[in-house]
């Protein structure tokens, strides 16, 4: 439990581009830019009331990502006198971006913080690690595909898929299950999507051509049968198929967090309180799994129950990850991922946290409901998971 409040006051996202799709051309920084100039505006926060940056960016796809929450802050406005910081926690990171930015209103550090997270993986980079200090001749340089090489634990020697491919056979989740489950989450994202369920979170990009208003990436008109004749990918006799994982995605989503000295100073509605997080380790090899002890450590310390929480969001980075996290833990799917996950919508890294965030926001104040929780597994072997509640 935190032991100062600590709320968010606004909450926004970019459409996400499907992989070389509408934002290969845009780079990480830019959106972030995007979606924190936006969250500022939609939370009618001054500038020069945010003394600090907190931003996550996972594989540095630009030659200026290494600048990243730096420059998000100046180019939204920030003065030269605010602070700024970088967060990598891989696929959890746009929730580590807001609970560090929680530790500095917990702190008395700031009172409002620009946080977030942002991602291009459509520019991932071919690089050579061995070329800084010449090349022998007649020797052949060998280009590294940093994008395949990052979704591979080099630890224990897996690719992310093959950990859900474990989680599969020591769960028992077929293949049918797993098509099943993936249908089911590009028929929610498309009812919500119809719905208007992400207006309030979304914001629209203006690129060269058109006008992006929503995600990229969903395919609403496929059908169980359409996911079934989809090779696996990992094992002849697997799970994940480019069907039923998350999509390879770019874009970002920032929220604004403030101390309740900051709401009051500079007029500022809250929409949620940040009640507790809880970040768990667990074996690399089942890294999918993570969300189950991060998720049963958080209730444990806000003193709550699964029956208690009336929204969760579960990162789907794969089909057979996802259903073993809900067996494991009985999640019901009537108040999980209820309006789709990164199945449909993708998974742009470090920014998928700062959606389910922002959406879960939106979505409490929408329906009304007091508590959401939103969480994700993590490369290498990580949970993470944050509760909130709404104002």
């Amino acid at each position: 439990m935190l032991q100062r409040p600590v709320f968010i006051v606004a909450a926004k996202r970019t459409p996400f581009g499907a992989f070389g799709g509408l934002l290969k051309d845009t780079s990480a920084i830019a959106l972030g830019v995007h979606a924190a100039k936006s969250a500022l505006a939609a939370g009618k926060v001054p500038v020069e009331a945010v003394s600090s940056v907190v931003f996550g960016n996972v594989s540095q796809t630009s030659s200026d990502a290494a600048f990243i929450a730096r420059h998000v802050g100046l180019k939204s406005g920030l003065s030269f006198e605010s602070k700024a910081l970088t967060v990598n926690r891989l696929c959890g990171t746009g929730f580590q971006a807001i609970i560090s930015a929680a530790h500095e209103i917990v702190l008395g550090d700031a009172d409002v913080v620009l946080t977030g997270a942002a991602e291009n993986m459509s520019q991932s980079p071919f690089a050579t690690y061995t070329s800084r200090f010449g090349v022998r001749l007649g020797t052949d340089i060998n280009l590294v595909d940093t994008l395949w090489a990052g979704l591979r634990d080099p630890h224990v020697d897996l690719p992310m898929g093959v950990t859900a491919e474990n989680l599969a056979q020591k769960y028992d989740i077929s293949r049918e299950e797993c098509d099943e489950y993936a249908f089911q989450s590009q028929t929610r994202w498309k009812e919500a999507q119809d719905a208007g369920r992400f207006d309030a979170e979304l914001t629209p990009i203006e690129l060269k051509k058109k006008t992006m208003t929503k995600d990229e990436h969903p395919r609403p008109e496929t059908t169980v049968e359409n996911l079934k004749r989809l090779p696996p990918v990992f094992s002849k006799t697997g799970t994940v198929t480019a069907g039923n994982a998350s999509g390879i995605c770019d874009g970002a989503g920032s929220l604004v967090l403030a101390s309740e000295t900051g709401t009051k100073v500079n007029n500022l509605q809250p929409l949620a309180r940040l009640v507790a997080y809880h970040v768990s380790g667990v074996d690399p090899s089942i890294m999918g799994i993570g969300p189950v002890p991060a998720i049963r450590s958080l209730l444990q310390k806000a003193k709550l129950s699964l029956s208690d929480i009336s929204l969760i969001e579960v990162n789907e980075a794969f089909a057979p990850q996802y259903l073993a996290v809900e067996k494991e833990l009985g999640l019901d799917r009537e108040k999980t991922n209820c309006n789709g996950g990164a199945i449909a919508l993708g998974h742009p890294l470090a920014a998928s946290g700062s959606r389910i965030s922002a959406h879960l926001v939106h979505q409490l104040q929408r329906t009304g409901d007091r508590y959401a929780i939103g969480s994700a597994c993590i490369g290498g072997g990580q949970g993470i998971a944050v509760l909130l509640e709404r104002c």
